[in-house]
């Protein structure tokens, strides 16, 4: 069975999903919780339904969840600002609110796998990447402070003549996305990269590096 949606085909006996006719990468977890929103977009998904789902009931940080939730979006193209194929329902969980079409799989042409780009060689001096910070507070209006903070750091950063700091714009590619921290510093040619979130209740501001 084929699930089509905007310009995303799900396969699920392949467990592939395509977007714009091109194979999109997605780990299992990321693959299993899309099938989940998707099969259950006529109601608001828990978190708890959520974990005991695709993690059967185990013990996973909000961290966690976002960031799966981040790679979902990512990988249809979706993000928490515009929200048009997954909603946050504030306090409640997800909906998945994009319009599904159920065809049989011999429907669906052959996605066109992507070629990997070729790895950067690492610069001679210490080298480091500032990946976009997790937006752990439930509300993607705060996502321009989030963004502000790791801009901060990185021309923080950029000011030691000793270390060579990827741009912002290169950095940022990997925003609202799952990643292996070892890959992106495969990709971007560094030696460190660093991660980290934002947590904001109140008047009280927790970040995370």
């Amino acid at each position: 069975m084929l699930l089509i949606f905007d310009d995303c085909v799900l396969d699920l006996a392949r467990r592939e999903l395509s977007r714009a006719s091109r194979t999109v990468a997605t780990a299992p977890q990321v693959f299993d919780l899309l099938v989940h929103l998707v099969r259950n977009r006529e109601r608001v998904v828990s978190r708890d339904d959520l974990l005991d789902a695709i993690w059967a009931g185990r013990v996973v940080s909000e961290s966690t969840l976002a960031s799966h939730i981040n790679a979902v979006r990512k990988a249809v193209g979706d993000d928490g600002q515009r929200q048009r194929v997954i909603r946050t329902v504030a306090r409640k969980g997800f909906r998945f609110i994009a319009t599904v079409q159920e065809i049989p799989a011999e429907a669906a042409p052959a996605p066109t796998p992507i070629e990997p780009a070729p790895m950067p060689a690492l610069p001679a001096n210490p080298s480091i990447a500032v990946l976009p910070f997790l937006n752990l507070s439930g509300d993607p209006a705060q996502d321009y402070l989030v963004d502000g903070v790791v801009e901060d750091i990185i021309a923080a950063l950029s000011r030691y003549r000793w270390l060579f700091v990827v741009a912002r714009n290169s950095s940022f590619t990997y925003k609202a996305r799952m990643v292996d921290v070892k890959q992106v510093g495969r990709e971007l040619g560094v030696r460190y990269v660093l991660e980290g979130s934002w947590r904001k209740a109140d008047n009280r501001v927790r970040i995370t590096g």
